[in-house]
C-alpha cells in the first residue's frame, strides 16, 4: 500500500475529519488500481488526486476511486473525475453521502460508473 498526502505528513488518525489533511492510499487488486480518498478534497488538494489518477492510468487499464472516506468534495473534484473519465476507464466505489449528493445533483452519477462496493467496481 502506498500513501500520498496533500500536506507534508499523513494526518494523525486521532484528529477530527475537519482538521485532518486530505490524503490518498493506493493498492492494486486483480489488475485494477484502487485509489482510496481520505478527508476533504477541494481546489487546494485536487491536484494530488488528479496526478495520482494519471499516474495510475499509465500502468493500469482501469482505475477505481474508493470514495467512502471522502468527507468533502467540491466542484474541482467532480471536474477532475469527469475529465479523467473521458480518457480512461474509471469507476467510483462507495461514494460517501455528501459526495453521492453532489453526484446526483449535478447528474454526474449518470455519466460516471458508480458502484456500491470496491469489489463490484473491480469486477469485469
Amino acid at each position: 500500500m502506498s500513501f500520498a498526502s496533500a500536506g507534508e505528513d499523513r494526518p494523525d488518525p486521532t484528529l477530527s475529519h475537519a482538521s485532518a489533511r486530505p490524503y490518498l492510499t493506493q493498492y492494486e487488486e486483480q489488475g485494477v488500481w484502487v485509489v482510496v480518498v481520505h478527508g476533504a478534497f477541494d481546489s487546494n488538494s485536487v491536484s494530488l488526486l488528479a496526478s495520482t489518477l494519471e499516474d495510475a492510468a499509465a500502468t493500469h487499464a482501469m482505475v477505481v476511486v474508493d470514495a467512502a472516506q471522502m468527507t468533502f468534495a467540491d466542484s474541482s473534484v467532480l471536474n477532475a473525475l469527469l475529465n479523467f473519465h473521458h480518457g480512461h476507464r474509471l469507476r467510483v466505489a462507495r461514494p460517501a453521502p455528501q459526495f453521492r449528493r453532489v453526484l446526483e445533483v449535478t447528474g454526474a452519477d449518470m455519466v460516471l460508473d458508480i458502484r456500491p462496493t470496491v469489489q463490484d467496481a473491480i469486477a469485469p
